[in-house]
């Protein structure tokens, strides 16, 4: 390839989110030429292009969906696109790209090129991984190894990659990556040294159409791990446990039948096990829940395999706090619990939420609906709820669900979270209920940027109600 040529190669990076950026800094760093095309266009996205423009990294706001033409004036001197997770691997443009042999590639994969060799642990899952992700690393951290949270939550792997690069000296133990299906998809070559899948449900069919490519996508990387963890509590999981790669199960029921399968297990006592070895007692764990349980003993095998004595995993549990927009308790109002559980985006998350906290619950949810059974749902929230209040686009769609099942609770629809929070207290304190939990069952992104920026507003907004109280 000529010198010209080569000078004349363009990075192109889609996307301006987190992720987005750090790959083209990344890119920036390593002295190539990058151009990062973001669809929207709106004041906040307009500062972060300036500031990209003042480091010489070229950004271009196009304001309109995406497609195969905003790639036409660069289309000769293409090296690589990079996506953002949050922009469809199916996406038309995307495929006639590759059809073309250009290289396309997930900002994960991306940044795993410059990390493939330090250990990593791989978490996925439809529920559950966030929280494993998080109790893995703060074990890891407390036992004295240096390791680095990213992917799906933490850091951005790009920006990971780029903070090792420029501090060579601090070599990386270990590499905690949440991965979701869509970074998954469009990072390929990702194998870690432990894979662990946490829970299988229905999610995300809006964009992976149906069940079993969701599942054959997160097989993968099972596949292409070393080392393998499962929770046999998982139905599906448990039902496809001949197809799947062999590795290491674990579960909370020792007399279930998949006991015989199980390495690591909580006996009637509440006593983790390691085969027949007593480890330490589950009640160290200070976060409500069975699924936590479940979190548990996947966090406790990792760590065991790493190599850690039972009793330094032990101390490490003791300390562990939940993590931000789980099941996450922000106080009382009125002596009514109230919980942030925003990272709640499906319906098999909220249902798990619902049995984790003292019950009679006020509900609030809503936002934009997930595909998915929410027959399981309502048939939790008529154990656990005296009333839901509903807000966000899909509210009156969830209302008629509601209905037609039958509930007997109190259903109030509110345009916005503050209107919903005010409603939830007075119902609450009306229906003499104990808790008042936001459990969303939905994706954010009709009102708020994601998850975290919609359970932030929830906890000012119960701040709010606490210092007047």
């Amino acid at each position: 390839m000529s010198k010209q040529k080569q000078s004349n190669q363009i990075h192109i990076v889609l996307g301006l989110g987190c992720s987005g950026v750090s790959a083209a800094k990344l890119l920036k760093s390593e002295g190539k030429k990058v151009l990062v095309l973001e669809n929207n266009s709106n004041e906040k996205l307009l500062n972060i292009s300036n500031k990209l423009k003042s480091e010489g990294i070229n950004v271009i706001l196009l304001g309109e969906p995406l497609n195969i033409n905003n790639f036409t004036p660069w289309i000769e001197s293409i090296c690589s696109i990079t996506v953002s997770p949050g922009i469809d691997w199916k996406h038309k443009a995307l495929k006639e790209l590759r059809y073309k042999n250009i290289n396309v590639q997930g900002e994960v994969g991306l940044a795993w090129e410059r990390l493939n060799h330090i250990p990593t642990i791989g978490i996925t899952g439809t529920n559950g991984k966030t929280t494993v992700t998080s109790m893995l690393n703060h074990v890891l951290k407390l036992n004295n190894l240096n390791t680095e949270m990213g992917g799906n939550v933490g850091k951005a792997l790009s920006k990971i990659a780029l903070e090792s690069i420029k501090d060579n000296d601090q070599e990386l133990n270990w590499l905690v990556l949440e991965l979701s299906s869509y970074q998954i998809e469009g990072s390929p070559k990702v194998a870690p040294t432990i894979g662990i899948w946490t829970t299988f449900t229905p999610d995300h069919l809006e964009r992976h159409n149906d069940l079993e490519t969701y599942f054959n996508i997160k097989r993968s990387l099972l596949e292409k791990s070393s080392i393998r963890i499962y929770n046999s509590d998982d139905k599906y999981l448990s039902s496809k446990r001949k197809e799947l790669p062999k590795g290491i199960w674990v579960g909370t029921n020792q007399q279930s039948f998949y006991s015989q399968y199980q390495k690591f297990w909580i006996d009637e006592k509440g006593y983790i096990f390691e085969d027949q070895k007593q480890l330490f007692h589950s009640s160290l764990l200070k976060i409500p829940g069975k699924h936590n349980l479940q979190n548990l003993l996947l966090t406790t095998a990792a760590a065991r395999e790493i190599g850690l004595d039972h009793l330094a995993i032990a101390k490490s549990i003791n300390s562990f706090e939940s993590i931000p927009h789980r099941l996450e308790y922000l106080g009382r109002i009125n002596n009514l619990g109230v919980y942030n559980d925003s990272k709640a985006t499906n319906f098999d998350s909220s249902l798990t939420g619902l049995k984790s906290i003292p019950h009679p619950i006020i509900l609030l949810a809503g936002g934009i609906q997930k595909k998915g059974d929410y027959l399981p749902w309502i048939k939790q929230l008529k154990q656990s709820t005296n009333g839901i209040v509903l807000f966000g686009i899909s509210s009156n769609s969830l209302k008629k669900a509601l209905l037609m099942s039958s509930y007997k609770g109190e259903i109030i629809v509110k345009h916005n979270l503050e209107e919903a929070t005010t409603a939830s207290i007075h119902m609450a304190i009306r229906t003499n209920s104990k808790s008042i939990l936001l459990s969303p069952a939905c994706a954010s992104f009709d009102q708020y940027q994601n998850y975290e920026e919609r359970g932030d507003h929830f906890k000012r907004l119960v701040k709010k109600y606490r210092d007047i109280k």
